[in-house]
């Protein structure tokens, strides 16, 4: 039996079933069908709040986009290197819970320029709050700037690789991406 949802509810349904699915499964093998049969309602009305599938995988990766943003808030109260420490276990966290839509999301932004302006501007915040945090550390620059945003890449690149050979422990992998920011940035790990 269908149950009625506002507007706002709705969307938020469809997106939450979209992204466990593009989270378990590549693009190509989820069907706006099975999105419309698992939230009960017409393939049409899912067309009507997302007018391709394309147009649902961006919205999915948007809401995403943001939803790890929030989570990965710095807690100002924290030393730089303990925020820089949470904000990797969270991403980390997410990557491990979601190894297929974080790789699809990577991936798409290759191609998609859609999806990549999503994540230049997810990387931009997120570059934008580790110089706020690095300023209280070490001088923040043009040069540091630059290497943040080669971390930020080389971090991405490193969860990649992680998920795909687990040849070292999550742990290590965490040391591994601390210690190259602080490598890159010329501090000391504070």
């Amino acid at each position: 039996m269908r149950t009625r949802l506002s507007t706002e509810r709705r969307r938020a349904q469809l997106l939450a079933i979209g992204a466990e699915l593009f989270a378990n499964r590549p693009y190509d093998e989820v069907w706006v069908e099975e999105v419309a049969e698992i939230a009960q309602v017409s393939r049409g009305l899912l067309y009507h709040y997302f007018p391709s599938k394309r147009a649902f995988f961006l919205a999915i990766v948007e809401a995403e986009s943001a939803r790890l943003l929030e989570a990965s808030a710095p807690d100002p109260a924290l030393p730089p290197a303990e925020q820089l420490r949470a904000g990797l276990e969270i991403y980390v966290d997410y990557a491990e819970r979601n190894p297929d839509g974080f790789r699809v999301a990577q991936r798409a932004a290759d191609t998609d320029a859609d999806i990549r302006r999503v994540k230049r501007a997810r990387t931009a915040a997120q570059r934008d709050r580790i110089l706020a945090g690095l300023a209280a550390v070490t001088e923040v620059d043009d040069t540091t700037r630059i290497a943040v945003n080669g971390w930020l890449a080389f971090v991405t690149a490193a969860i990649l690789d992680w998920l795909d050979h687990r040849s070292v422990t999550r742990e290590e992998l965490l040391d591994l991406c601390a210690r190259t920011l602080w490598a890159a940035v010329g501090a000391d790990g504070v």
